[in-house]
């Protein structure tokens, strides 16, 4: 077919496949696009131009939608990193690695409103007193075989964890943990957030925040008890 149409009843196919290769002919002919009707979804007609018109309010109805989405995540990205900045001061200010233990899990309950949270520690190389948040393992990485894998790879988990690994992580609390986030402390130990929001901690949720976390807490431990 040419672009050319002359058949005197061309069919509604060619009509078509013309005016997509010629999207300016309507404004050539304003006068046959003013008395062109469109269908609406409730089965009334409008003009080509009211049509348009509509289509145009709702892309910019779903681009405003998607715009405060992205607000709104930037301002939760925002508040999210000034946690981690107070985080971070209030490591800076740790004397002993004591203060520093106590100093994290403090800011994590407050800041983060995260519950249970457990530092796990490799055997006995930061000397801290007994608390409900601390679990010493004396055989180090051998005392997680739940954890093996992950270990291995020094990367943040985040999500609902097996029934076995939430026991290993939270003891007599792992009940009440419906999601967590497990940090690696490079060879100090592991860091365990959990929540009774299953939906808090979520395997696509991105692990930035989780290794700026990991990173500060690791120095502050590692200075701390180098000074001591």
């Amino acid at each position: 077919m040419t672009d050319t149409l002359l058949d005197d009843d061309p069919k509604a196919a060619d009509v078509a496949a013309y005016l997509k290769r010629h999207p300016e002919f309507l404004g050539q002919y304003p006068e046959l696009a003013r008395q062109l009707t469109v269908p609406r979804e409730q089965g009334a007609v409008a003009s080509l131009a009211s049509y348009q018109l509509q289509h145009l309010r709702e892309k910019n109805a779903e681009l405003e939608r998607r715009l405060a989405e992205l607000a709104a995540i930037a301002a939760d990205n925002e508040k999210l990193m000034q946690r981690v900045h107070e985080l971070n001061v209030t490591m800076l200010r740790a004397a002993t690695p004591a203060d520093a233990a106590r100093g994290v899990i403090e800011r994590l309950v407050e800041d983060f409103h995260v519950a249970p949270v457990r530092l796990l520690l490799f055997g006995h190389r930061l000397d801290l007193p007994p608390a409900d948040w601390l679990v010493v393992l004396p055989d180090g990485r051998g005392s997680l075989p739940e954890f093996a894998d992950f270990l291995a790879h020094h990367e943040p988990i985040a999500g609902r964890l097996t029934p076995e690994r939430l026991q290993r992580l939270f003891g007599e609390r792992a009940g009440e943990v419906h999601s967590a986030a497990v940090m690696p402390l490079d060879e100090l130990g592991l860091l365990a957030l959990g929540s009774t929001d299953p939906d808090h901690f979520q395997p696509g949720m991105g692990t930035l925040f989780l290794k700026m976390i990991a990173a500060t807490v690791t120095a502050a431990l590692v200075r701390a008890e180098d000074g001591a």
